[in-house]
């Protein structure tokens, strides 16, 4: 019976700790949707009907076999899938390639209010410019390398994945969606909370990749950007072949 008692008792006294936590906890995305007026709200659903809703359903749950739910999404994976065009989609392929936005900056964020507003999840940060200036290259380029390079490549420029995904190619992804990516983890790639990465180590690590963006390309064969790798793989192989074959003539010629 104590042992009855004792079990009932810590279960009412977490039960209660649940509840109250719940009525003193932050709500954010609460207060970011109705930081947002209803008439974006309303142009964002409008919107939504009319492209999104064959594929994402009514109430934002999915429909089986064409599109996943945005509940808990945020419109940080809203921004990222419609600002470069990935949304919405030409035909439900294995990954969705970047294109021209459908969508003008005013729809895009007026869906994004739409979704938020119904699922949550999480948002850009407004301080996001201000973040990204005062960035440490240096710490971006370690943590790209720790987070990044081993999908993007070193310098960026995407790879080959399993079942048909790539990593894309970074040159023509902007700051924003750079840092959209991170937060909501689009297709292959992780999520990156700010557990994982803080908005000072995100903001790092898009000043990284738009500085090597702007570096000079010192010419000649990229060989996908991987370094000293592939250039000595194709040295050896290109050496020796030359080797092989300069042999093979001085063979026939005796």
């Amino acid at each position: 019976m104590r042992r009855i008692t004792g079990g009932l008792a810590l279960l009412f006294a977490l039960t209660a700790m649940g509840f109250a936590y719940a009525a003193v906890a932050p709500q954010p995305e609460a207060a970011a949707a109705a930081s947002v007026d209803a008439e974006t709200i309303a142009k964002g659903k409008q919107l939504y009907d009319s492209s999104c809703i064959t594929c994402h359903g009514a109430n934002l749950q999915g429909v089986l076999d064409r599109g996943p739910s945005l509940i808990g999404v945020g419109s940080a994976a809203v921004y990222f899938q419609v600002a470069t065009g990935r949304m919405p989609a030409v035909e439900n392929a294995a990954q969705m390639p970047r294109k021209e936005p459908f969508f003008d900056e005013t729809e895009i964020a007026a869906i994004e209010a739409y979704v938020q507003s119904l699922g949550g999840g999480p948002e850009l940060p407004t301080e996001e410019a201000a973040l990204i200036d005062t960035a440490e290259v240096s710490k971006g380029g370690e943590l790209y390398r720790l987070n990044c390079a081993s999908c993007h490549n070193f310098t960026g420029q995407g790879g080959a994945l399993s079942q048909g995904k790539y990593a894309p190619n970074l040159d023509q992804a902007t700051d924003k969606e750079i840092y959209a990516a991170m937060l909501s983890g689009p297709e292959n790639m992780p999520k990156f909370g700010d557990a994982q990465l803080t908005p000072e180590e995100k903001a790092a690590i898009v000043a990284f990749v738009q500085n090597n963006k702007a570096t000079v390309d010192p010419g000649g064969y990229a060989l996908g950007g991987f370094g000293p790798a592939p250039e000595g793989l194709v040295a050896f192989l290109v050496g020796m072949g030359a080797i092989v074959a300069l042999t093979l003539w001085m063979g026939s010629r005796a």
